[in-house]
């Protein structure tokens, strides 16, 4: 009997386009950990804004990775032993996080810990540099995307009863100017890998993305999945 194969998987997209819970999902059906890239950048802007740091203070942003502790715990995120999973899903964070992201000084301190978890595979990886520059090597890559609208309709519905949300056309102004950051930027722009299977996800249910994206992978794992 073949011995089932390991993989590392990645996954990237634009903002919204449903990449955290299609990536946990496949985590959960091929019995792989997953990472949460976005959540790491995320940490790093909301620990920044709490010590007063800007976006363009290199020096003070690479101060701020050295100075701080980042644990992946589950799907919780400890912040020097804090837990700020909701903490760092606020519009605001959100937002700081894309400007965070594209500092050289903050990829290079969180590239490390992305690497790390990948050398023993069995990961599921989202974000949106991961089959262009952590995982160039992974063995199966995808990008998923979907229509600027249909990914602003899904943030509005995720952030439904929250007090102070954001309207559809403010999460949508918010999702562009991110597109166009994450895209722009100098290093590690949000691209597709030349090697990644592209997924649009605008009209299609979460289920069937995941049926699609693991009809690629069995052939590749070589022991017959769900």
């Amino acid at each position: 009997m073949t011995k089932p194969q390991n993989l590392l998987i990645a996954i990237d997209g634009p903002a919204g386009a449903g990449k955290t819970t299609i990536s946990k999902m496949l985590a959960v059906s091929l019995n792989y950990r997953y990472l949460d890239t976005g959540a790491l950048y995320r940490t790093v802007a909301l620990a920044a804004h709490r010590q007063g740091v800007g976006v363009d203070d290199e020096a003070g942003l690479e101060k701020v990775c050295a100075d701080i502790a980042i644990e992946i715990d589950g799907e919780r995120l400890l912040l020097n032993g804090e837990d700020v999973s909701p903490l760092i899903r606020t519009p605001e964070i959100t937002m700081l996080s894309s400007a965070v992201s594209a500092k050289p000084v903050v990829r290079k301190a969180l590239l490390h810990i992305q690497r790390d978890m990948g050398r023993s595979k069995r990961l599921v990886a989202e974000g949106r540099d991961m089959g262009t520059v952590v995982f160039p090597e992974a063995d199966i890559k995808f990008f998923l995307d979907a229509s600027l609208r249909q990914r602003a309709l899904r943030r509005f519905d995720q952030y439904e009863n929250k007090e102070g949300r954001q309207s559809l056309e403010e999460i949508e102004q918010d999702i562009r100017r991110r597109d166009e950051n994450d895209s722009r930027r100098d290093v590690a722009p949000l691209r597709p890998a030349d090697d990644a299977v592209i997924v649009d996800s605008t009209t299609l249910p979460v289920k069937e993305v995941l049926d699609l994206m693991l009809s690629h992978i069995r052939p590749l794992i070589g022991h017959r999945l769900p």
